[in-house]
């Protein structure tokens, strides 16, 4: 008698998988979708993926900022596997039609009358609209915009014009397009710009009608009126690594491979513009700006660090866990900054970790300036790792 054949996870049925997928967390899930299709089709599925993410307050959420929806929640996420998925309104969506990876998502939703629409932009050098409407449930796909020649890297909603969708390609070409009652092809594209860099475009950012993108060694800012240049600040010798922009404040920070420069862009180009020049001890590929702070990071550091906006003073440092047994310092691979929250991941000899730190009800303040003891700042303090118990902030 033969021996019955012998059976693998691969070749359980996808509702066993997703009900055998309720016994396992986040990291489990996510290391069982790399191992074959089978598997990750049961990963991905709506069960698994809406027990697993949680919904985060829109207000919170990078890629919608609109005032008008504070009180929803959504999360948009895109990935390799050609899939867009949103939660948004206590359920959740996959959309599909890109024919390779997504690699762009819109800053913000467009609106077509009542409805709102998500854009998105693939390698596969197409701009597709989305309908987020419950009622467009069988056919999401409102329009496919064609015209880039390269894998898309940015999607910005213009200020002075809701209905206007920026993006930009890896080839720094820019294209406007008209969302308004859009037809898929490239008659609706309305203007066009190509930026002289030598290197991808690293980020981009829509303020009123101009819109600013960081590439090579310069930092352009596009009239979208005329798309014409309006403005270049250039790096010289210093090629851009990582870019933070906060038009509003006029203020633009660039990661170079051994320091982040603060720039007013006020100031026309042939005048000394830089803020504050804060020394790094390696390349600044993480980086984040806002009125208060600027925070950068070096991956092979194993730290971040905090400085003061207006006058690049150095105020914390923080690590990404406790050193290793080893003594081998940790790396950073990411960072997520908002108010007093700081979030970074990394790894080390003993494994990967994810490190967040709330310091909203420290009571322990840092010396802000040099010299001025009396002077405190309001953000975080350095943590350290010793045989005491002592609280952390």
């Amino acid at each position: 008698m033969s021996a019955p054949p012998v059976r693998t996870l691969a070749d359980l049925d996808g509702d066993v998988l997703a009900h055998c997928a309720g016994y396992l967390g986040a990291r489990d899930v996510a290391s069982l979708a790399m191992a074959c299709r089978p598997l990750r089709a049961a990963a991905y599925c709506d069960a698994v993926w809406y027990r697993l993410f949680r919904l985060f307050p829109l207000i919170d959420t990078p890629l919608f900022r609109s005032d008008t929806q504070k009180n929803e929640k959504a999360l948009v996420t895109s990935s390799t596997d050609r899939t867009i998925r949103l939660c948004w309104k206590g359920y959740s969506r996959c959309y599909k039609g890109h024919s390779a990876p997504v690699t762009a998502l819109a800053d913000r939703l467009l609106m077509d009358g009542e409805s709102k629409l998500l854009a998105s932009g693939g390698e596969d050098c197409t701009i597709r609209l989305w309908s987020m409407s419950t009622r467009a449930k069988n056919h999401p796909l409102i329009a496919t915009f064609h015209g880039h020649e390269k894998a898309l890297s940015f999607l910005s909603v213009a200020w002075h014009k809701s209905s206007l969708l920026v993006s930009c390609s890896k080839d720094s070409k820019v294209k406007v397009w008209d969302t308004v009652s859009p037809s898929s092809g490239s008659s609706s594209c309305v203007g066009s710009a190509h930026l002289n860099s030598n290197g991808p475009p690293i980020a981009m950012k829509c303020h009123e009608s101009l819109c600013y993108i960081a590439a090579g060694a310069e930092v352009t800012a596009i009239d979208l009126r005329t798309m014409k240049k309006a403005s270049v600040l250039a790096l010289q010798n210093h090629r851009i690594l990582s870019c933070e922009m906060m038009p509003s404040e006029w203020l633009i920070c660039t990661g170079t491979k051994d320091r982040a420069l603060l720039w007013d862009i006020r100031k026309a180009q042939e005048l000394p513009n830089t803020v504050a020049e804060m020394q790094s001890s390696g390349p600044v590929t993480l980086l984040h700006l806002d009125q208060y702070k600027v925070v950068t990071g070096v991956p092979s550091d194993g730290q971040v660090h905090v400085w003061e906006t207006r006058t690049g003073h150095s105020l914390n440092t923080l690590g990404c866990g406790e050193p290793s047994r080893l003594g081998v310092r940790s790396r950073v691979s990411a960072m997520a900054v908002d108010g007093c929250r700081i979030a970074m991941a990394g790894s080390s000899p003993e494994g990967c970790m994810l490190h967040y730190r709330d310091f909203a009800t420290a009571s322990a303040p840092v010396v802000s300036l040099p010299g001025k003891e009396k002077e405190v700042s309001r953000f975080w303090r350095p943590q350290e790792f010793d045989d005491s118990e002592e609280e952390e902030y």
